[in-house]
């Protein structure tokens, strides 16, 4: 008897294996999935600029990547005893003005590499309520805590998204057109919106996806990340002790479903001799001199001297 129904998701055309470089944009729910892809020490990049939450934002840190925007002290202002960049997470911001726009210079740089170099990108948009700077009448990625006064909310409505998402697969492929693009929703719930606001949020970037993209023919493919957390793991023992955020169970099973449909069966043995390696350096021994661990601690360097011999980018 079957007490779920679960989510049919087709395997990927294009999967990943340890071959490709990929490129994470997007929420902290693209951060548990690329957590996950460093633990099994894939080659990946998340979020440079960053957490970013709506489509908006992740368009324009492409655009500025591609176009190779130089920023400079017009970019940037001061509160709180610190520069910030209304572009950019509040983790990169800096009490050196100087110093600020030569790290976002430096990132850019390196962004626009990674772009025209990976193989894949997994973009997973958060929400579709924004907020517009006042001032300069423009829709920012981070407020940084300024006055509320300073900025105007606003919900991006099915067209909106609709047209970020399409210029932002135009930037990428017109530096990398062979690449894949996953796309995915966050299964974070943001309900400082508003229970009904969160649902109209969600539906609005689901709507904008699937009318963009025939996601069976191309290279652009959708994982369904939020849906399997609203329907196969609809239960709060799934979340974390905030009720909104997924708890490590279900990142977990998400994983657990991304790998069976978007990573290479080709890849598996590799993974499962990297988590051996990774269970055995977090274990903490009784007794460290032991001729028993001094034993085990070879074997564990001889498997990893031959996977870094196998694969030059792995790093234990």
């Amino acid at each position: 008897m079957q007490f779920r129904t679960q989510i049919p998701i087709s395997k990927s055309n294009y999967p990943i294996d340890y071959n490709a470089t990929i490129m994470s944009l997007g929420s902290c729910f693209a951060v548990n999935m690329a957590e996950k892809l460093d633990y099994f020490k894939f080659q990946n990049s998340c979020n440079p600029f960053g957490i970013l939450f709506h489509s908006l934002a992740i368009e324009k840190l492409i655009d500025f990547a591609v176009s190779e925007k130089q920023f400079t002290e017009n970019d940037i202002f001061f509160h709180n005893e610190r520069w910030h960049c209304f572009d950019m997470h509040s983790d990169l911001s800096n009490s050196n003005k100087e110093e600020l726009v030569a790290t976002l210079n430096t990132i850019i740089k390196s962004i626009n590499q990674q772009i025209t170099e990976s193989t894949h990108f997994i973009i997973t948009y958060g929400t579709s309520w924004v907020y517009r700077n006042i001032e300069s009448d423009s829709i920012v990625a981070n407020c940084h805590k300024a006055p509320q006064k300073q900025f105007k909310k606003e919900l991006l409505s099915v067209e909106e998204i609709k047209k970020s998402i399409t210029n932002t697969v135009k930037l990428i492929h017109s530096v990398n057109p062979d690449c894949t693009i996953i796309f995915t929703v966050s299964p974070v719930r943001h309900i400082k919106d508003g229970f009904v606001e969160n649902q109209w949020s969600k539906a609005n970037i689901i709507s904008a996806l699937h009318e963009s993209f025939d996601f069976r023919l191309s290279t652009i493919n959708y994982f369904p990340s939020y849906e399997i957390m609203m329907d196969e793991l609809r239960d709060y023992r799934f979340y974390a002790e905030d009720m909104l955020h997924p708890n490590q169970v279900a990142i977990d099973y998400i994983w657990k479903r991304f790998q069976e449909t978007t990573i290479s069966e080709t890849a598996f043995a590799t993974m499962d001799e990297v988590e051996s390696i990774q269970k055995s350096l977090s274990h903490k021994p009784f007794n460290p001199d032991s001729e028993s661990h001094l034993k085990f601690e070879s074997k564990v360097r001889e498997k990893i001297t031959k996977l870094e011999s196998q694969y030059s980018f792995m790093k234990f």
